[in-house]
């Protein structure tokens, strides 16, 4: 007898929990591919705030995880940690979860953590800067 398949979508609609890799470059370095597990919980009643990672839904199209750069009169843009450009407006249907933590080489933590929330406040902020950054770093890692 073969398993069924439950889709994120729907067990988080039913108020669990999930945990999963994300896939591709997106979410760099946030989520290294093959390495870290995304932990996600319902997002219910609550408000997405700047600076939350979301997991979405595009109309007709994939589930994605990705910051919120701005939320404007029920509309949020949101934008991956390893991208400049910002994806919107999204409605608030779209969001089906939120990031609640990280699991990297086993061990959890919390998008609480004060590290953590430092650590995205200032990637967040630098934004307009990374392609820039981005290019820098690879001339330096050439280099070496």
């Amino acid at each position: 007898m073969q398993e069924e398949k439950v889709s994120p979508e729907a067990l988080l609609a039913e108020g669990r929990t999930i945990q999963f890799q994300p896939i591709g470059y997106s979410m760099y370095p946030l989520f290294v591919p093959g390495r870290d597990q995304a932990v996600v919980a319902p997002i219910g009643d609550a408000a997405p705030r700047r600076g939350d990672v979301v997991l979405y839904r595009r109309d007709g199209g994939i589930l994605v995880l990705h910051r919120i750069w701005k939320c404007r009169r029920g509309a949020f843009y949101l934008v991956g940690d390893n991208e400049h450009k910002i994806e919107g407006p999204l409605r608030r249907d779209q969001i089906k979860g939120i990031l609640v933590g990280i699991v990297r080489k086993g061990r959890y933590f919390s998008v609480h953590n004060l590290l953590y929330r430092a650590a995205s406040g200032l990637w967040l902020w630098l934004r307009p800067f990374r392609p820039r950054l981005a290019g820098l770093v690879s001339r330096f890692k050439r280099r070496r």
